[in-house]
């Protein structure tokens, strides 16, 4: 048996001179962001940070007795099992056809991996023309359907806006995943199958979707930390958390409490708490979830 080869450094200095660049942008943009934010929950500033008053958990207490913000876990929650559930599988779809693609299958790669290079808040933008209720397009043949479309009306359709906007700007990154792990499963497994007697969606199920399983719950985390945390844009660019506030996800909340209402603590408190249940989410996926996963 070969022996496992390592690499061995001969100065103890060199290795952690190596990872320095990158311990030190880690720190300088997460670390100590969040450390001050954490410190900021517990204080109470003026909306000019000219004067700071230690208050405990003054920010969490006011905050966990607030109906809205209680309503925007439940919107959160929604909207994030949506765009991640949704995203993953229509992604998945888009991926195994474009597999099966012979001829042109570079130009229709290339074209469902435009939406990526589309900012979140030009997207929001796209999207909000084409679902506008006096000029949009999608609006104009809903009510030729019988539908009358108005996000601006009606919460159901607010949600939908911002969970299909929230959905085709993430189709892309994971689009590019699945086919990458679709394209690296040997072809002879498929072939073998074939011969057996397998239809083409028996494959699929028995042979391929298991072997993505890595690739799956790799993205199940991506897309709902993007949920969670990359959705603030769309939000803005769309709804701005109405009507009402039906569409305020945790993240618009943290913006709308500490700029427009001037509340810095309990913007921080509301940051901190979304860090935590982040990080929490994380943690149950790789605990439970990835016992499913097949490497």
């Amino acid at each position: 048996m070969a022996a496992e080869k390592r690499v061995v450094f001969r100065s103890p200095v060199l290795p952690w001179l190596l990872i320095a660049p990158q311990a030190a942008v880690i720190g300088m943009f997460f670390f100590w962001p969040a450390a001050q934010t954490l410190l900021q929950s517990f204080q109470l500033q003026d909306v000019f940070g000219l004067s700071t008053t230690w208050v405990g958990f003054d920010n969490f207490r006011e905050l966990f007795a607030d109906p809205g913000y209680l309503a925007s876990f439940r919107i959160t929650a929604f909207f994030s099992l949506a765009v991640a559930l949704l995203g993953i599988a229509i992604s998945l779809a888009l991926a195994v056809f474009a597999d099966r693609i012979v001829r042109g299958a570079l130009f229709y790669r290339t074209f469902l991996i435009v939406p990526y290079a589309v900012a979140p808040a030009v997207a929001g933008v796209l999207w909000l023309f084409m679902f506008s209720p006096t000029l949009g397009v999608v609006a104009y043949a809903l009510r030729g359907l019988g539908i009358d479309w108005n996000y601006l009306l009606n919460s159901t359709h607010a949600v939908a806006l911002i969970v299909i906007a929230a959905v085709w700007k993430q189709i892309s990154y994971n689009f590019l995943f699945f086919l990458a792990g679709l394209q690296s499963i040997p072809k002879s497994l498929i072939e073998a199958a074939a011969i057996d007697g397998a239809r083409p969606w028996r494959r699929f199920w028995s042979i391929q979707f298991p072997l993505l399983s890595p690739t799956t719950f790799f993205l199940l985390v991506i897309n709902i930390v993007y949920a969670f945390f990359d959705t603030f844009a769309i939000v803005d660019a769309t709804t701005q958390g109405g009507p009402g506030r039906d569409t305020m996800i945790l993240v618009y909340k943290v913006y709308d409490t500490g700029v427009k209402n001037g509340d810095l603590g309990g913007s921080a408190a509301q940051s901190a708490v979304l860090m935590a249940i982040v990080i929490a989410l994380t943690v149950i996926q790789f605990r439970y979830v990835e016992k499913k996963v097949n490497y």
